[in-house]
């Protein structure tokens, strides 16, 4: 594979000032010569890496377009492969010219992600910093950014590499035991194993430990704000937003469909939504909305769970506090700018059995510095956070970890119960591999290819 030269539009599809098609491999310098030509004298990439200004021409002759070509010579590339990147006009039909004749010219349409996986299979990032180009192209909020800019930086790979290495003592002192197959484990060495394998098994756990925070740093938690019709969902979402993304009458069942907005809670991205009011109706397009709601509530991770302080509690008010269940619930007295309270908040607090009770006004803001407050602290459930523990994002880095927790538990079971030294070796060997997994040292070509499936052609 690594044989062929690839090409791709490295840049989103649409209108824009410039958009890049990005060609990598052997060949790079000698298809850049069949289809540019320099303003100013011959195309010599050969020469070394440059920025050229000049035009891509088809194969009649005719002027395709103006661009600046960037030619980058290996090993000093993202791919460490000879990389040319065209510069062209940012519309649709130029960057699809120019890839057509690129692959005419001798390259091949990369696969999705094939330019990373070059990257890591030439030694220029290992797998996990691999994995965090995408998390730095998908990231939601600066606390995902900074994450995910870490792990690109190599330090969840350095902590990784550290751990393997300890492994490999602690198997160095096990088969030394292996080739002296005559001689009894002394006590002490038994004792010095048990407690290296214990302190490796601590750090692992630390790491497994941060994933959760991780996972939500990278993915958010979908919460969903419901409520009766209007009670100010739409006007708590706008609030929230600081910007005016609903429509907010007077008029019950204003929002009959789910609007969905990424917000910031100190680096947490949250996938607000907005919901139709629950309640009875015969009106076809409230009840599609209605059945929605109902939908949307059994995938969320958080409820705001709003109610009106002008209004007493009613039937429709208590079978939607029934809906959520024991699901985590903000419950939301909204309103409470008003002089008249007429709800019965000691009922809401025993609604709620424990869950936050907050009194809010999402048309004058009170209270919603404190509500993204207990969001921060329900939904991290006090994990650490923003703190210089590293933060496993990843569901694959912490299945690999936990496999290796396993596989050094039973090494441990296995030192007490006596087993036969050459099974605890296996043990010892399958975790440092488990490790490996995450690094891409004992990767195999299949997980390559899932893992980079998941990136945009031209990554």
């Amino acid at each position: 594979m690594l044989e062929d030269t690839i090409a791709a539009i490295s840049t989103p599809l649409g209108e824009g000032g410039i958009g890049i098609v990005r060609v990598s491999g052997p060949a790079a310098a000698e298809i850049a010569g069949k289809i540019f030509r320099a303003r100013r004298g011959e195309w010599a990439g050969a020469a070394g890496s440059r920025l050229i200004y000049g035009h891509i021409y088809d194969f009649a002759g005719a002027v395709v377009d103006e661009v600046l070509l960037g030619y980058m010579k290996a090993p000093h590339t993202y791919t460490r492969e000879d990389v040319v990147e065209i510069n062209c006009h940012g519309g649709a039909l130029p960057l699809k010219k120019i890839l057509e004749l690129t692959l005419a010219a001798g390259a091949r349409l990369a696969k999705p992600g094939e330019f990373s996986m070059r990257a890591f299979l030439n030694g220029r990032m290992d797998l996990a910093q691999a994995e965090s180009v995408i998390d730095i192209i998908r990231a939601k909020t600066e606390g995902g950014l900074t994450l995910a800019v870490n792990q690109l930086k190599g330090v969840l790979s350095e902590k990784i590499h550290v751990l393997q290495d300890k492994l490999l003592g602690l198997l160095a002192q096990v088969e030394a035991n292996i080739d002296f197959p005559d001689e009894e484990m002394e006590t002490r060495t038994i004792t010095e194993i048990a407690l290296y394998s214990r302190e490796i098994s601590g750090e692992l756990r630390e790491l497994i430990n941060g994933a959760d925070a991780g996972k939500i740093y990278r993915e958010g938690i979908s919460t969903i704000i419901i409520g009766r019709p209007n009670v100010g969902k739409s006007s708590l979402l706008n609030a929230l937003l600081r910007e005016n993304r609903a429509i907010v009458t007077d008029i019950p069942g204003t929002t009959r469909d789910i609007i969905e907005e990424i917000i910031n809670i100190d680096g947490i991205p949250l996938k607000v939504i907005d919901t139709a009011g629950l309640h009875e109706t015969e009106d076809i397009i409230e009840k599609i909305g209605i059945k929605k709601t109902k939908e949307t509530i059994e995938k969320a991770g958080l409820v705001l769970l709003v109610l009106d302080a002008a209004r007493e509690l009613t039937g429709e008010d208590l079978a939607i506090i029934d809906s959520v269940g024991d699901k985590k619930t903000i419950f939301l007295i909204n309103k409470a700018d008003l002089a008249q309270k007429k709800i019965d908040q000691d009922t809401v607090a025993a609604h709620a059995a424990g869950r936050p009770v907050l009194l809010i006004s999402a048309q004058e803001g009170t209270g919603l510095e404190q509500l993204e407050k207990i969001i921060f602290t329900i939904v991290m459930e006090g994990q650490i956070a923003n703190s210089d523990n590293i933060l496993i994002s990843s569901v694959r880095h912490k299945h690999a970890l936990e496999k290796a927790a396993a596989h050094l538990a039973d090494a441990q079971a296995g030192i007490e119960s006596s087993v036969p030294i050459d099974i605890i070796a296996i043990d010892i060997r399958a975790a440092w591999e488990a490790l490996g997994e995450i690094t891409g040292s004992t990767v195999t070509e299949d997980l390559l290819d899932r893992i980079f499936a998941d990136f945009c052609i031209g990554k």
